[in-house]
């Protein structure tokens, strides 16, 4: 189970980087700006969350695979990017994916470190929605986090969802995917019936 999540956790860097790569084109920067914008919403969450669970080294500082995640992630976004004509959709579930991940793996690791239910799902939405919003910061947008999209909602439920069967006694490996596909069905349902919070008005 540790080395699979090791290699989803691999797998969110990666997507996050793709994820931040597109948006990063998308706004017409340049291959200098592509790569720091992959980068920074690939590590952003998950920096965050070592430094509040303050585990250290930080997770990339340790083990230097998730830079050529990104690298490689980067590179292969840009070129296909350059062949292909690239959809909207593609950021959209690429974005969804990381999401669920980085969400996943932070509540994982809170609950390990024997935080509460409440931080643990404070913890785990937190790495989720932490590099995205950076990246939509940086590429001047509001970040989804402060829309009405269901985004972060996605990842609290599917959190929750996690805590609930561990509860009941479920295998950590049955809990940890069906949250992590809870949160990417929800996600992305959200996207393609246009599922929104309500907005607050005064």
């Amino acid at each position: 189970m540790t080395r699979l999540l090791y290699l989803l956790d691999l797998l969110g860097v990666a997507v996050f980087a793709a994820s931040g790569a597109l948006a990063a084109m998308a706004s017409g920067l340049d291959l200098l700006g592509v790569l720091v914008i992959a980068s920074v919403t690939a590590v952003g969450g998950g920096t965050i969350r070592d430094l509040l669970l303050n585990r250290h080294p930080i997770f990339w500082m340790q083990d230097s695979t998730p830079i050529f995640a990104i690298l490689s992630a980067t590179v292969v976004t840009v070129l296909w990017s350059q062949l292909l004509p690239m959809p909207l959709s593609v950021l959209l579930v690429a974005d969804a994916m990381g999401l669920a991940l980085f969400a996943m793996s932070g509540a994982r690791l809170a609950r390990e470190g024997g935080c509460s239910n409440l931080v643990t799902v404070f913890m785990g939405t937190l790495t989720g929605v932490g590099g995205g919003a950076v990246r939509d910061v940086l590429t001047a947008k509001v970040p989804l986090i402060l829309r009405q999209d269901i985004y972060a909602s996605a990842a609290i439920a599917g959190i929750c969802g996690y805590l609930v069967l561990r509860r009941v006694g479920m295998s950590e490996r049955t809990v940890f995917f069906a949250g992590l596909a809870s949160i990417v069905m929800l996600r992305l349902s959200a996207i393609a019936w246009g599922w929104q919070l309500p907005s607050l008005r005064y």
